[in-house]
């Protein structure tokens, strides 16, 4: 038997701590989500900075004064992760962890739309079918709850915009988190020193155990990114897309046990249709994978 790919570890691992993400902000929930979000950018930025640093691997940064239009997407990217964190950060606060999850759920296949309707991709027969189905769930869902999904949405369309950016922005994962956060700094760091003091935020608060756990978010943010990137590096397009599901799938099972969200039968019915919308998607891309001819 042989070994496992390390890849495959690397991925499983750096889902499983996404997934776990909604413990440790209930740890912070003593702070503001915004508060939150603002303490995540700084220290992610001087994480990496230190891991920059002890690499020696700022020559990166030279070539970018002769790419404005890179900075510009960058600016963007930044701009839609803060949103995606903020709504994070927020779901979990409010309760609404089982709705979270549902975002990730459906993440790939509102990254399909995109496609289709940024790139003019075409979809196969069952990609269509799988859209279709994922629709039914949530329509399914606006129509029990009485309102549609937004949290879900809005994770889902802001990490689908985020991912669409990247991918059209050649820059190593590494790289374009710190480019991301040092657009952020002029803007983050003031709020964060503003916030504090009028707010009486976590740093005057005289609270060192919540200090701590924010100080923990640079690492916490920073070090699944960088398994990701490992993982993305050694394995097929088609296995790392199935391990994502791991990540919403720990988070619903906390949501359900931990947390004890309401998830009754009718709400199975709509995330139903929405896993039966990514079997069929999965399988098909593991089907197309299959039938492409090996590299040389």
């Amino acid at each position: 038997m042989g070994a496992m790919n390390p890849g495959l570890f690397y991925a499983m691992l750096a889902f499983a701590i996404w997934g776990l993400f909604p413990l440790y902000f209930r740890q912070v929930a003593a702070a503001a989500p915004v508060e939150v979000v603002l303490h995540r950018a700084v220290w992610s930025l001087a994480f990496i900075a230190m891991i920059l640093t002890w690499r020696r691997h700022w020559g990166w940064l030279r070539a970018l004064r002769s790419q404005p239009r890179l900075i510009v997407t960058f600016v963007c990217s930044a701009l839609l992760l803060s949103v995606n964190a903020y709504v994070y950060v927020y779901a979990v606060h409010s309760g609404h962890v089982v709705e979270a999850s549902l975002g990730y759920f459906i993440n790939p296949l509102v990254n399909v739309l995109l496609g289709v309707v940024v790139l003019h991709e075409r979809l196969s027969r069952p990609q269509w079918i799988a859209v279709a189905l994922a629709g039914a769930g949530v329509a399914w869902l606006t129509a029990l709850t009485g309102r549609p999904p937004w949290i879900a949405l809005a994770l889902a369309f802001s990490f689908g915009g985020y991912g669409l950016l990247r991918k059209t922005a050649k820059l190593g994962a590494l790289e374009g988190l710190a480019l991301e956060t040092a657009l952020l700094a002029p803007l983050v760091v003031p709020l964060l020193a503003w916030w504090t003091m009028a707010h009486d935020g976590a740093l005057v608060r005289g609270d060192p155990g919540l200090v701590v756990w924010l100080l923990l978010a640079g690492p916490i943010t920073v070090v699944p990114l960088l398994l990701f990137a490992a993982a993305a590096r050694r394995l097929p397009l088609a296995t790392l897309g199935l391990t994502q599901y791991l990540g919403p799938t720990i988070q619903l099972g906390l949501a359900i046990w931990v947390f004890n969200e309401p998830f009754d039968l009718r709400r199975l019915v709509g995330f139903g249709l929405i896993w039966s919308a990514l079997a069929l998607y999965s399988a098909d891309g593991w089907r197309l994978m299959r039938r492409r001819p090996l590299p040389a």
